[in-house]
């Protein structure tokens, strides 16, 4: 269909812009565009397939004992303190 649409002139140098930089035509440019801002909010159509995850049970790596992992935590807080503590100078 053909019609007359009066642009803004900052919406025209985006769209001549973007149609240089993509090696496409203004008219396929601002139909899409058009399209993009139409659907904007919209679900998506209803013939796109349904993502799901397909959960699978995983466990710890052998000799990890998961009831220990706060301790590990701690340990490494406690080590990353003395270690600060120990790089200060102290001056009597």
């Amino acid at each position: 269909m053909r019609t007359t649409l009066t642009l803004d002139d900052d919406v025209a140098r985006q769209l001549k812009r973007l149609a240089r930089s993509t090696d496409r035509s203004f008219k396929e440019v601002v139909n899409e565009a058009i399209r993009r801002g139409l659907n904007v909010g919209n679900p998506p159509e209803p013939d796109l397939p349904r993502f799901a995850v397909q959960a699978e049970a995983r466990g710890f790596r052998a000799g990890i004992d998961p009831t220990k992992l706060n301790q590990l935590y701690d340990d490494l807080e406690m080590e990353e303190l003395q270690g600060q503590g120990s790089s200060r100078v102290h001056e009597p």
